[in-house]
Order: structure tokens, then sequence, then C-alpha cells
């Protein structure tokens, strides 16, 4: 009947469906919300020998989530695996882009920058350097020995 105030379980029902909605809305959103709250390493991090990483190609390592390329024999560039659109971890390299699992965000491995969305910001940078024989990644690496 019209007029008549709707049913407690139906209102109820409704909210709990629009807040769920919305709460899907907001975790695929097309802005990233953590391009600047990547978790960068603190400390330096080992990588291991450099030649693990290809002239003129890149390295994903992982459990780190740390990104490492080769442009040019020693020349190193390093930057977060991690997607700035949700924060995943990249999960490969294919032709020098990085590409996350989740949305489909795509990376150029020697720059950084987004060459496909989800993700609007790209990935950061991270200091790196060759000491004792070692890639060395982080906050220390971008210091003079």
């Amino acid at each position: 009947m019209p007029g008549q105030p709707a049913p407690r379980r139906t209102v109820l029902m409704g909210v709990a469906l629009a807040g769920a909605a919305g709460l899907g809305v907001a975790a695929c959103s097309t802005e990233s919300k953590l391009g600047h709250a990547e978790p960068l390493p603190t400390a330096p991090v080992d990588l291991g020998a450099p030649g693990e990483v290809p002239v003129g190609g890149a390295k994903l390592y992982r459990e780190a989530r740390i990104l490492v390329s080769c442009p040019a024999e020693g020349d190193f560039k390093a930057f977060s695996g991690q997607c700035t659109h949700a924060g995943c971890a990249l999960e490969k390299i294919e032709k020098d882009v990085g590409i996350c699992p989740c949305h489909g965000s795509r990376f150029d491995v020697t720059t950084g920058k987004v060459l496909k969305g989800p993700a609007t910001v790209p990935l950061s940078v991270i200091p790196v350097k060759v000491e004792g024989g070692k890639l060395i990644a982080g906050p220390a690496a971008g210091r003079a020995s």
C-alpha cells in the first residue's frame, strides 16, 4: 500500500547493499591511492650479483618488491615493484614492461612510467648501486661510499 513505511529488513538490506557497492567502487577506482605510500626499502637491500640483471633488460625481485633495469652495461635503475593503483606486487616482466596481475596496469621498466592504467602514478625510484660485487638498493645506495 502506498504511504506505508518499508519493512525494517528491506531498509537494512538496501543500506548494506549500497555500502558494499561503494566499497567495490572505491577498491577499483582509477585514481591512484598509493602513489606516495608504496613501501620502499628503509635500509639497504642486497639483491645479489649485478650480472643477474640482463643488459638491455630488467629483473623483478618479487620478495623485495624491487624492479631493476640495466639499459647499458653497468647502468642500473631501480623502482618499486608494487603497482601504484591498488598496491599489488608486479608479477612479471614482458618485453620491458612490468605487469600488475590485479587490474592489468603496465609500467615501463626503464623509467617506471605508466604505460597502461588503471594506475596513473609512475613507480617510485629507488637508489641503486654496485658495491663489493653486489647490487644494493635502498636509501644508502644513493650516497657515495
